[in-house]
């Protein structure tokens, strides 16, 4: 099977008038159809300037990454990032915020109707459907989030992106959102890689856990889940025998790079 993501012998330095700051260094992974990939690593590690790297928003020192076989040098369609923060704009209803990306990329006006149609199912779908024409700051921070995977995913991305996405959120949110960002993901079949910083989260999330080490960082460890283990919600695999074992291997490992 060919990978759908090739991150090749990939590094990068911040350079400056002068200085050279190395920050990633000879990282290479492969991401197939359907693989959930959680990152965790120290602060600072370069774990956001990899996903933007393989976004195509930013050049690499050296090596390659490759998308369906082709070198990324630039932002793609079919590459959905969500970051951090919702980016919601607050001026526009929930509606409108999930339909910008057609917007942008100046689609058709049959295109713009069935990306509309979509939205508004999607918003239903995951319990937004009151709120298509409500202002961001109406919502839940967990609902917001729900809203922004939503318009990522309305660009149909075969890629997805995620940058923490649940840190802004207070611990009880944060579990419920992940988990049913997980199972949209999941049940939109989607490949994703997730950068966290919280160890449990990785173990609950993906299908396999890649540590990066301290900057300049690389791979330390892959860490590969048990099929049966991966079937399971992320909330419930915070219950099964296996969620402490795995925890405490990446524990170790982090801890040493700390």
């Amino acid at each position: 099977m060919e990978p759908m993501l090739d991150v090749s012998n990939l590094s990068f330095d911040y350079l400056s008038a002068s200085s050279c700051l190395p920050v990633i260094d000879n990282i290479s992974f492969q991401a197939f159809e359907g693989d959930f990939i959680s990152i965790v690593g120290p602060s600072g590690c370069g774990k956001s300037t990899l996903l933007d790297i393989i976004a195509g928003l930013m050049p690499s020192s050296a090596g390659q990454v490759f998308f369906l076989g082709e070198p990324v040098i630039k932002p793609r369609k079919e590459i959905g990032y969500m970051l951090q923060r919702d980016q919601l704009f607050e001026w526009r209803s929930i509606l409108r915020n999930t339909l910008l990306g057609p917007e942008i990329q100046h689609s058709s006006h049959k295109d713009k109707r069935k990306a509309r149609k979509t939205a508004s199912e999607m918003l239903t779908r995951y319990d937004l459907g009151g709120f298509l024409g409500a202002k961001p700051s109406e919502l839940s921070g967990g609902m917001r989030q729900r809203a922004a995977l939503i318009r990522t995913l309305i660009m149909e991305p075969t890629l997805l992106l995620l940058d923490e996405p649940f840190s802004a959120l207070d611990y009880q949110t944060r579990l419920t959102v992940c988990n049913d960002i997980c199972e949209i993901i999941r049940k939109n079949k989607k490949t994703a890689i997730l950068v966290t910083h919280d160890l449990a989260e990785a173990v609950s999330t993906g299908n396999r856990v890649l540590v990066l080490g301290k900057r300049p960082s690389t791979i330390k460890m892959e860490l590969v889940f048990d099929p049966d283990f991966t079937a399971l919600s992320p909330l419930a695999r915070r219950n099964h025998p296996l969620f402490n074992p795995y925890f405490q291997k990446l524990w170790e490992a982090f801890a040493h790079e700390k």
